[in-house]
């Protein structure tokens, strides 16, 4: 069984920065593609980054220039780092799985971290 554990979510001002990170268990991390998804309250959850096995990345138009997703296969750790943060960031941010080669299938999430933004 697969879990996702995320953490570095919190509280700070408007122009702020925070790291998130995502702790996989498991033996899928290197062959999986990685993404942060955020919802925020009465909205749907929406992708922000996302990074693939081999490192490629994307990211949503609002974040772009402002997060940076990353990943450290050594430690089956993938990284957010936000920066220049405003108040419509406000949202539960979660981690999620899904493959990165053919033939397999899963979908895994976290519980997700909180952040709020302060105006």
């Amino acid at each position: 069984q697969v879990q996702l554990v995320e953490s570095g979510g919190g509280l700070v001002q408007a122009g702020g920065s925070l790291r998130l990170s995502c702790v996989a268990s498991g033996n899928i991390f290197s062959i999986s593609n990685m993404g942060w998804y955020r919802q925020a309250p009465g909205k749907q959850r929406e992708l922000v980054a996302g990074i693939t096995s081999n490192g490629r990345t994307n990211y949503a138009d609002s974040v772009k220039g402002r997060f940076t997703i990353s990943r450290d296969n050594a430690k089956n750790t993938v990284y957010l780092q936000m920066i220049s943060l405003k108040p419509e960031d406000t949202a539960v941010y979660y981690c999620n799985a899904q493959p990165g080669w053919r033939g397999l299938d899963y979908d895994y999430w976290g519980q997700g971290t909180q952040v709020t933004v302060s105006s």
